[in-house]
């Protein structure tokens, strides 16, 4: 017996020749120099620059202080990301519900995600001064807009058979959805969080280059000296810090599935 293949719909092949004219004008726009990027002296110059970070520096001072600036980053991202959570879940109710509330609900989370976490960092700097604070406060904030709408778009696509089943017998919707709709969702808003929180690690570092602490200001600091050597090593740092938070991630989602 032969499948009959479904007719690709005319709206999809609009979608994708749109995209495909998307690329090519993005191509034509840009005016990409690659025989300049590619060229013999660029390939040089860039192969010199790499050579300057080796050695790393492995001092134990310098290992000790970086070792801090690491455990420093990741307590940011883990706060941060934390705070989002709760944030996220307060505004996600409202967000997959019904009326003005869900307009405004929708409104706020769209301005959290709309705005950079290095901007949110530098308006907080003026308020909390450099440290860690800020870089924590920007994180939790443009996060909670990000795992809001993630969140809110999960619980309005749960099953809605085991909430009916509630609603008739006259359950509360607080019951209803602490008992039906978070128990369906919570494997995927535990696979959000934690992918979130792999995002806020890079985050957390890029955000110390304005002063908001951990391994991004010592990379700013050692970079804008060009002390090549200790770069080295704090890039190393964020490399580990990233593979280790990737580590725990899966191993949970795993957790997740069994």
């Amino acid at each position: 017996m032969r499948l009959q293949r479904e007719p690709v719909r005319a709206s999809t092949w609009a979608v994708l020749s749109g995209l495909v004219a998307l690329v090519i004008a993005s191509f034509w726009s840009l005016k990409l120099q690659w025989s300049a990027f590619l060229g013999l002296d660029a390939l040089a110059s860039m192969g010199r620059f790499v050579a300057g970070f080796f050695p790393p520096q492995l001092a134990p001072g310098f290992l000790a202080k970086t070792g801090w600036a690491l455990l420093e980053t990741l307590a940011m991202s883990a706060l941060g990301t934390l705070l989002a959570v709760v944030g996220g879940l307060l505004l996600a109710l409202p967000a997959s519900g019904q009326g003005a509330a869900r307009a405004a609900a929708r409104l706020v989370l769209n301005v959290l995600r709309s705005v950079p976490e290095l901007v949110w960092a530098t308006q907080l700097l003026i308020l909390a001064g450099l440290g860690p604070l800020p870089g924590t406060l920007a994180l939790a904030l443009h996060t909670s807009g990000v795992l809001g709408r993630l969140f809110a778009e999960s619980f309005e696509n749960a099953p809605r058979a085991a909430a009916l089943a509630l609603r008739q017998r006259g359950v509360g919707e607080v019951s209803v959805w602490l008992f039906a709709t978070l128990p369906q969702t919570l494997p995927q808003l535990v696979s959000y969080t934690l992918y979130r929180w792999e995002n806020n690690i890079r985050a957390a570092s890029v955000m110390g280059v304005v002063g908001a602490g951990g391994l991004g200001q010592m990379l700013s600091y050692h970079l804008g000296l060009f002390q090549m050597a200790e770069t080295c090593t704090v890039l190393a740092g964020m490399i580990a810090l990233v593979g280790l938070v990737d580590a725990l991630s899966w191993a949970a989602r795993r957790m997740l599935m069994r």
